[in-house]
Order: C-alpha cells, then sequence, then structure tokens
C-alpha cells in the first residue's frame, strides 16, 4: 500500500505494455505478441522467460503481490520493470485472463482461467518452459469504458507505440508483433542501431548520428536523426532511462536547444538517447504508467544532454559552414619565399587643391563627382500606370451586378508579402489568404474526385521510392483505394518500401512525402468509421498539403485563376478547417483610418 498507484488498464496498449514488462522481467530472450481486433478481442503474449511455480502463477493475480521487491526500500535500487504487484490484478478485474506457465525445473505447468477476478479453473498443464498469457474481451464486464475505446486503427498504432518502446529497449531480446494473423514486426536479437532500423525501416540508417558521453552523473549512448530528415511530426522521440522509456519536457528542450539555428521552422528533431544514471537518483514511481521520472540534478543532465547532442552534430559535420571562397584572393603557398619590397610613393609637387587650374595642362583638375540637376517632383512619378491611382471614378462609372469591376477593365490584382493576393473592387479592396485559398479550391476538387470521379493522375517518368516504417505501410495500404480516386497510384514493395508511380496533377513531386506524412499524421490520430467522414478528412488532409505554400510567388494569370475557382466554390469563405479564406475592406473603412 506505501507504493500504490491505482493503476488503471486504460486501453489495450496498456495490457500489451504490462504483459511485455513482465516477459522481459522474466528474462525472456524470445517473446511473441498476437493481437486480434486492435486487442479489443485478445492480447496474447508468449515468452521464454523462467516461468512461474503453481503458487506463484496464483499470488501473481492478487493485487499488491509482488516477487520483484520485498519492501519500500528496494524502489530506490530496480532491476525490473514492474514493482508494484498492480498491473495483473488490474487486467484480471475486466477480462478474460488465461495463463500458462512453467519453470525449467518442473516436470508439469500451471494453467489458469480467471473472469472478472475470480478464478474459474485451476490445473496442471503440459507446457514449454516460460509463460504464455492470454487477455480476451477486454472490459466485457464494464460496457461503458469499452464503448469509448478509439477505433481499431488508433488502438493498434497505441499498442504499436507501446511495442517500439519495448523493442528498443531490448534489442538483445528477439520480438515478433502479429495483429490480425499477419505479421507486423520480426526482430531479431541484435544491436541498438540495428533494432531502430529494423523497426523504422532501412533508410533510417544513413539519417542516424551516434552519440557517445560518459560522465560521473550519467551514461549517454544512442542516436540522433540529420537535421535535413527532420519531420513535423513528434512520434520519432524516445528517451530511455536506464532502459525504461519515460517523458521528459525538460531534456527535451535540452535535444531541441543543441538543434538551435539547424532545423526548418516547426520541424522536430529525432532522436533516440539512453541514460545510464544510478538507481538511486532517479524517482520512477511518480506516475502510474511510470513514464514521468524525477532526477535529483536535474540542471546538471540538461546540460550535459545538450552538450552531447550538440559535440555529436558538430564532430560529425552536420552543422559545419561551408563558405564559397573567391580564386582572387586566394595566395599560392610559393608567395612565401618572395621577398618584399617597400611600395613606392609618388607624389605630384605642382598640386594645388584650391586652385582651378594646375601649373600646366596636363594637371587641370577635374572634379570626380557631378551634382545631378535639379528636378522637378513631378517627374518622380512620370510613367506610373494610370490604373493604378487611388481614385473613385470606377465606382461611379462601373454599376455592373459582379462584385469585382467591369471584366472589360483589367482587373487590379497583386501579391502583397508573397502571402496575400490583394484585388479591387467596387466597394474597396478584397484581401485573399493565397495558401487558404488553394486549399479551399483543392479541397472541393479532390472531394468531388474522392466521392464522385475519378481524379486525374500524372505518371512519373522515374518512380518515386519511400522507405516508411510498417505502420505507416498499413495504414497507407488501407486508404489506398481512396488515394488512388485522387491520382495517387502507387504499390507496396519488399523491406516497407513504398513506390509511386502516379500523382495528383496539382501535386508536385518535392511536396509528395510531407503530403503523405500530412495524411498518415491525420489517420493515426483517429478514422472515421463513416465512409464519407474518411473521404472529407482526406480531402482536407490532401489540400492542405498541396496548397501553395505562403512565400511563393504567384504569375498575375496565376492569381486571376485562383481568385476565379475560389468565388466558383461552394463555400469560398472559410476553408475545410474553418479558417477565414478572404476579408473585405471597404471605402468606408479606409475612410475611417483618416479620421
Amino acid at each position: 500500500n506505501q507504493i500504490a498507484a491505482g493503476e488503471v488498464v486504460q486501453r489495450p496498449a496498456s495490457v500489451v505494455k504490462e504483459l511485455l514488462e513482465n516477459a522481459i522481467d522474466a528474462g525472456a530472450t524470445q517473446i511473441s505478441l498476437i493481437i486480434k481486433d486492435a486487442g479489443k478481442t485478445l492480447v496474447q503474449v508468449i515468452d521464454d522467460g523462467k516461468g512461474m511455480s503453481m503458487t506463484d502463477a496464483r499470488m501473481a493475480f492478487e493485487r499488491h503481490a509482488t516477487s520483484k521487491i520485498t519492501n519500500a526500500n528496494d524502489l530506490f535500487d530496480l532491476h525490473t520493470k514492474g514493482f508494484r504487484g498492480e498491473a495483473l490484478a488490474s487486467v484480471a478485474a475486466i477480462a478474460h485472463v488465461s495463463l500458462k506457465t512453467k519453470r525449467e525445473e518442473d516436470d508439469l505447468g500451471t494453467f489458469l482461467e480467471i473472469e472478472g477476478s475470480k478464478v474459474v479453473n485451476q490445473e496442471p498443464v503440459v507446457t514449454t518452459k516460460g509463460t504464455m498469457i492470454s487477455v480476451r474481451n477486454l472490459f466485457y464486464n464494464v460496457p461503458a469504458r469499452r464503448k469509448f475505446l478509439k477505433s481499431d486503427n488508433v488502438e493498434l498504432r497505441n499498442i504499436t507505440d507501446e511495442f517500439h518502446r519495448v523493442a528498443m529497449a531490448h534489442p538483445q531480446v528477439g520480438l515478433k508483433f502479429s495483429s490480425n494473423d499477419t505479421e507486423l514486426f520480426n526482430l531479431p536479437i541484435s544491436n541498438y542501431r540495428q533494432r531502430i532500423v529494423n523497426i523504422m525501416g532501412a533508410k533510417t540508417n544513413e539519417k542516424l548520428v551516434p552519440v557517445e558521453e560518459e560522465t560521473e552523473l550519467v551514461k549517454i549512448s544512442g542516436f540522433v536523426g540529420k537535421p535535413e530528415f527532420a519531420r513535423k511530426t513528434k512520434g520519432l522521440q524516445y528517451f530511455f532511462v536506464n532502459d525504461r522509456f519515460i517523458k521528459h519536457n525538460y531534456l527535451h528542450h535540452a535535444v531541441t536547444s543543441a538543434f538551435e539555428g539547424l532545423l526548418k521552422e516547426k520541424n522536430n528533431p529525432t532522436y533516440f538517447l539512453f541514460l545510464d544514471v544510478p538507481k538511486d537518483s532517479v524517482d520512477i514511481n511518480i506516475h502510474p504508467t511510470k513514464t514521468e521520472v524525477k532526477f535529483d540534478d536535474e540542471h546538471s543532465l540538461y546540460a550535459i544532454v545538450r552538450a552531447s547532442v550538440k559535440h555529436a552534430l558538430g564532430q560529425f559535420s552536420i552543422n559545419a559552414i561551408d563558405f564559397d571562397k573567391e580564386p582572387q584572393y586566394e595566395v599560392p603557398y610559393e608567395y612565401t619565399k618572395k621577398n618584399t619590397s617597400s611600395p613606392k610613393i609618388e607624389v605630384n609637387p605642382d598640386f594645388n587643391p584650391f586652385s582651378n587650374t594646375g601649373s600646366s595642362s596636363t594637371n587641370k583638375s577635374t572634379p570626380s563627382y557631378s551634382k545631378p540637376a535639379p528636378q522637378a517632383w513631378e517627374s518622380l512619378y512620370a510613367g506610373l500606370d494610370e490604373a493604378s491611382t487611388l481614385v473613385d471614378e470606377t465606382e461611379e462609372v462601373s454599376m455592373t451586378t459582379s462584385m469585382f469591376e467591369d471584366e472589360k477593365v483589367t482587373r487590379n490584382i497583386f501579391q502583397l508579402q508573397r502571402k496575400f493576393i490583394i484585388s479591387t473592387l467596387k466597394s474597396g479592396m478584397l484581401v485573399i489568404h493565397q495558401n487558404r485559398a488553394h486549399e479551399r479550391v483543392l479541397y472541393e476538387q479532390l472531394l468531388k474526385h474522392i466521392t464522385v470521379q475519378r481524379g486525374t493522375s500524372q505518371q512519373l517518368l522515374f518512380p518515386l521510392r519511400l522507405n516508411l516504417p510498417v505502420d505507416e505501410v498499413s495504414i497507407l495500404t488501407q486508404l489506398q483505394d481512396q488515394l488512388e480516386q485522387t491520382g495517387f497510384i502507387f504499390k507496396t514493395l519488399a523491406n516497407n518500401v513504398v513506390e509511386i508511380v502516379g500523382l495528383p496533377i496539382q501535386l508536385k513531386e518535392k511536396h509528395v512525402p510531407e503530403v503523405l506524412e500530412t495524411i498518415i499524421r491525420d489517420s493515426e490520430l483517429d478514422l472515421p468509421k463513416e465512409s464519407f467522414s474518411q473521404s472529407d478528412r482526406l480531402a482536407a488532409t490532401m489540400a492542405r498539403g498541396m496548397a501553395i505554400r505562403s512565400g511563393e510567388s504567384m504569375s498575375q494569370e496565376a492569381m486571376e485563376n485562383l481568385v476565379d475557382e475560389l468565388f466558383a466554390c461552394k463555400e469560398s469563405e472559410l476553408t475545410a478547417q474553418g479558417k477565414k479564406v478572404f476579408i473585405n475592406i471597404t471605402g468606408e473603412s479606409l475612410n475611417l483610418k483618416f479620421n
């Protein structure tokens, strides 16, 4: 009771985390994770660890029963993942649990069945060394909790995250992960770098920069990603303390500050850092999930982490600055052997700066600067387009019902700060946000392609290949039919490679990785079950990724076309996310500015 945390199983991923950590504590070298229906139907973990005796197997499901510590003082010298004895009791309270376990020295193992904390069957069984625990029908007796679980895609993503965290911290353990009879991961025993590459994809290897530092306070090892591969998502950021995954905003800031000046705006660094600290200098019993920790000397740890990452980036010439050298400033080494001589100074004794003429015709001084002739102020404005002057005559002449000026007159339209499109109206001026306007136009076009007609696809001369993590490839495969409706044509190859052979006609090839990253990120958050909601979200996500960026210049024709297409939309005032697209500034409001 002194260390009780009120552990509650919130979702299938919580069960996966606890069972995998128990298998690690049991000294397993091979662990298999089997999932059905994102863990709602089945979560099964099989390991070849030391197993349990009949007494321990029965006691393991009692609240606060643990064999990993003997008293509260052991909290300051933890060698295991679990120590509170709460997880299995919490799982058994809200699911159907079956357990098979056997120690190497025993002839027979133990089979146990528990439903809602009640033991319904216990008997000896023939089984191999290790433990197999199956959790079925999660929240079967708590329907309110089951009702509020997210979609299968979201729950599977959370389970995959927990699997990644355990797998990265323990490369000395082989792990397998299957979902609905499909093997997602088969990770052999390896080193840290190879384990990261096996999880994240083969192309990850070239993106990693090793970090190594050892002090009296902490030993740091691991890898950071090169700045050019930074992404807007925050998923690839892992801290491990004594082989335990943690979340720590203060240390995250230390890594981010080490990347200062190397990342694009809103991009996040990638890192996989393993910290080894004295066990009595860290408290992990703060949060039920044990992901929040408290260090004795956080300020020193911050400085060491920041310096270590900065040193690694500098050591591998990540932040080296190369200046272009002018060839005329290069001095050959042979010049060092030449003798130097004093420069000769020639003086004209007959020069008189106060005289208009010199002593001879050859010494006539001519001024080096001539003052320009005075110019009338009216000439400064000569040649300006008369249509650009601030005159209200067009309001009196034009009486058409169009919001814009008469089409016979050239429309006054220009770009401001490469972000806004300014167009004149009868009543004043229209200011359009170019990125949001293009996003609105693309959204309606893409939604029409997905739901009504197939979009046009431009075939690539050279297919584009992207190496993605397994879970991201799975998300794209699920969305493949809808993406093909918009013009995306792709197929999956071996080693988690996606080969793209066709793109939507409005999408530039250089923006493909960013657009796909946005699609995957939005899908990971939650994918609606209704087909129209899926199509709507996909159209909005693709439009946001494909729209012209703020800072890009536009031609006169492009601006006019964008304005025409915007006001041909069914809804032109707001983006799909409800953001304002344009504002109308009337002449009256401008007059008020001068009062």
